[in-house]
């Protein structure tokens, strides 16, 4: 095929035939395959021989190491191991069964609870009479009982309540906030206080919530040289006058700064 082989020389070629060079002769057969499994898969593209590393079970494909059940397995469980499919089916005990199993696998059938004069099914769940808080349930023929599980309260010991016919203690409500507590000074203010944070031009006010509720003042009274008083929010336009960087009272005349032959004086109206 315009292919030059060494002497001794084996290949495959396509159709699954492997050749030799022999004498300069070339000699082919068909490959032979040994495969030591029950359940191999097909060989792979571009390979001759089937492999063990997965199964082929009733025509599905399965990984190594895969747990499967067959379609009319009755509960029968496989495996597939190197090419090998190994199966088990469940035993059931004759008789009534002490732990219950699916339907279709076993015929035997769970047995029933008589408890305190009454009859329940396996699998049953009922309460004591006149006692909500206990659930029982019948397993196999026993009937065992325990209390309700309650919630876990994120509530101190003194704030748990348990009320008239309740199986589980609930939290009471806190109690209601006797001021408010400012974080960033730890001061508490009574509910009802007013105070201003720094700013004169802020109140606050404690409400009976404990939450703190401000406001801001605004100022509607202008003049054109208003006093600024320290620590009050709003100018004074009734005690005087700002002239310059200095301070005239009502009616006070002073030489102009900026003329010296002008006379200033102070009107607050």
């Amino acid at each position: 095929r315009g292919i030059s082989r060494e002497p001794g020389s084996r290949w495959t070629e396509p159709g699954c035939q492997s050749c030799t060079c022999q004498g300069g002769r070339v000699l082919c057969d068909t490959v032979s395959c040994s495969v030591p499994c029950s359940h191999p898969l097909p060989a792979p593209a571009g390979g001759c021989c089937p492999t063990c590393t997965g199964c082929l079970h009733e025509g599905v494909a399965r990984a190594e190491g895969d747990v499967f059940s067959p379609s009319d397995g009755n509960c029968t469980v496989c495996v597939c191991l190197a090419g090998n499919v190994s199966c088990l089916s469940p035993e059931c005990p004759p008789g009534s069964c002490p732990s219950p199993s699916p339907a279709d696998c076993c015929s035997c059938n769970p047995e029933k609870c008589n408890f305190r004069g009454r009859t329940y099914a396996h699998g049953a769940r009922f309460s004591l009479d006149g006692d909500d808080c206990t659930t029982c349930v019948c397993q196999g023929g026993e009937v065992e009982c325990s209390f309700t599980p309650c919630p876990m309260l994120d509530c101190p010991q003194h704030q748990r309540q348990l009320g008239p016919g309740q199986c589980c203690s609930t939290c009471r409500d806190p109690p209601a906030p006797a001021g408010c507590f400012l974080d960033d000074n730890g001061v508490e203010f009574p509910v009802g206080q007013i105070w201003s944070p720094g700013d004169p031009c802020e109140l606050c006010i404690c409400q009976a919530d404990g939450s703190v509720s401000c406001q801001r003042t605004d100022c509607v009274e202008t003049c054109p040289y208003p006093i600024r008083i320290p620590g009050q929010c709003c100018p004074d336009c009734s005690a005087g006058c700002t002239y310059m960087g200095r301070i005239f009272s009502n009616n006070e005349t002073f030489p102009s700064a900026l003329d010296p032959c002008l006379s200033c004086i102070c009107l607050v109206r």
